[in-house]
């Protein structure tokens, strides 16, 4: 049993956790020991697709200390005109990247991967004999509360025929070549990037078949460069969410105007969308998934063999027996589950959103409130948990939350100083560093300053009509 102590014992070194201790050890002089049963620091992303990429521009991911990517703009595939989007294995290289020169020369980090925590400061290693206890002087820190899933390491929740081939779509590249139809299974961004793959690598329209139980609102890329570049966009995209939360009747009319002023899109436009999970997409890759016309959504699948897919409701769809199904069914976190829990507690930090969809900003923010306050009821004050949303009617808490927390941190001089120069929270410093003398700049902020009360004023209100509906 190999015995140390240490001031914080973190579990995961996945985006929150690397983001959490990062900001941790910049911010104090605390000892770390960090646990993950990966063999690299990055968390899910060593389990990623290989054709996966962030929603969101590089330049606001990651750790606060280190850049990701050069901030360059694709100038070709479905990204063109945008920031770049790092793929998984640069993401991965980032992350040993920051380990190994950030954080373990630091002398303030200790570093266990292949390691499975067991509880109670104790863990033990996955390829080896050792076992290890931890004397905890602070606090355990939970990274893992979103309880991210990912298709290489889900349990499928349907059967498969023996005689089948149904995979995760971390194998669609290798195994494509061998098959002349394509059936992907899922209602998320997984299964859109596992199309829009397909689509881009030569496979005709009429090849394959989505199975999409519920369609998605999609939040547009554009609005979310967060850049002078882009301020129009983005700035502009939130001043315009602004005005249409403060004009909502209701959540279908909020919903309506956020895709009427462009904040939002669907694929289909003759179908309601049935969920909201701050998917991001670029209008480039809605035009391609519009090609797929072979869409069954009328339940979840059940069963797949040879013949094709029954679903949960007994109802079957007859499939060539050479398709492949791809299985992008698992869900990136487990939202039904996952209700907000007090993120500061007597030995215990519980990491959580606290802007969402920005993990590594929560992850940052929350381990500098712990290290510059010095009661958990004020540090809990700071760091309400935001829900996340899963479909239209949880939206409304799910911005209330992010601007709540914001109006709280804006009181605070530090804290909001420490935000708007925190690389991992771009809109911040956009908004506090426009340019005024230019009339459009400045026209958008009066719109955005306009609507802001009001917003807030209807987002309580659509949370009560709501519940009151439950």
């Amino acid at each position: 049993m190999d015995r140390h102590e240490t001031d914080y014992l973190v579990i995961g070194s996945g985006a929150v956790g690397m983001a959490f201790v990062d900001t941790l050890i910049t911010e104090s002089d605390a000892t770390v020991t960090m646990v993950d049963d990966h063999p690299l620091p990055g968390g899910h992303w060593n389990d990623a697709y290989p054709f996966v990429r962030l929603h969101q521009p590089s330049h606001f991911y990651g750790v606060a200390s280190t850049p990701l990517g050069s901030g360059r703009i694709d100038e070709a595939g479905s990204n063109a005109g945008f920031f770049e989007l790092a793929s998984g294995p640069e993401i991965l290289s980032y992350f040993e990247q920051v380990m190994r020169e950030r954080l373990l020369p630091s002398g303030q980090v200790r570093y266990f991967p292949m390691c499975r925590y067991d509880g109670e400061g104790r863990f033990h290693s996955l390829v080896g004999d050792d076992r290890y206890e931890v004397g905890v002087r602070r606090r355990v820190v939970d990274t893992t509360y979103f309880k991210t899933s990912v298709p290489s390491r889900h349990t499928r929740n349907f059967a498969v025929a023996d005689d089948v081939v149904c995979l995760p779509p971390n194998d669609l590249p290798r195994r494509a070549s061998e098959h002349a139809r394509f059936c992907v299974i899922g209602a998320g961004k997984t299964a859109m990037d596992a199309l829009v793959w397909l689509l881009e690598h030569g496979a005709s329209p009429e090849r394959l078949h989505w199975v999409c139980p519920r369609s998605s609102w999609l939040i547009n890329r554009e609005v979310t460069q967060a850049d002078a570049l882009f301020f129009e966009e983005s700035v502009g995209g939130f001043a315009a969410q602004t005005e249409a939360v403060a004009n909502a009747e209701s959540i279908p009319d909020l919903f309506d105007r956020m895709e009427a002023c462009g904040f939002l899109l669907r694929i289909d436009p003759t179908k309601r969308p049935g969920m909201f999970h701050y998917a991001t997409i670029s209008r480039n890759e809605v035009e391609q998934l519009r090609r797929v016309d072979r869409v069954i959504d009328k339940g979840r699948v059940a069963r797949v063999d040879p013949s094709g897919l029954t679903l949960q409701d007994g109802s079957h769809f007859p499939l060539s027996a050479d398709t492949l199904y791809i299985d992008c069914t698992a869900s990136a976190v487990d939202f039904k589950s996952n209700a907000t829990h007090p993120v500061f507690e007597d030995g215990r930090i519980t990491i959580q959103a606290l802007q969402v969809p920005n993990p590594c900003l929560s992850a940052a923010a929350t381990a500098y409130i712990e290290v510059h306050y010095d009661d958990d009821t004020e540090r809990n004050r700071l760091a309400r948990p935001v829900p996340l949303p899963d479909d239209e009617s949880e939206f409304p808490a799910s911005m209330l939350g992010n601007m709540l927390n914001r109006g709280v941190w804006t009181r605070e001089p530090a804290l909001i100083e420490w935000v708007t120069r925190c690389r991992l929270d771009p809109f911040g410093g956009l908004v506090q560093g426009a340019d005024r003398s230019d009339p459009r700049q400045a026209a958008i902020l009066d719109r955005m300053a306009a609507n802001l009360m009001p917003a807030i004023g209807r987002l309580q209100a659509l949370i009560a009509e709501g519940e009151a509906t439950r």
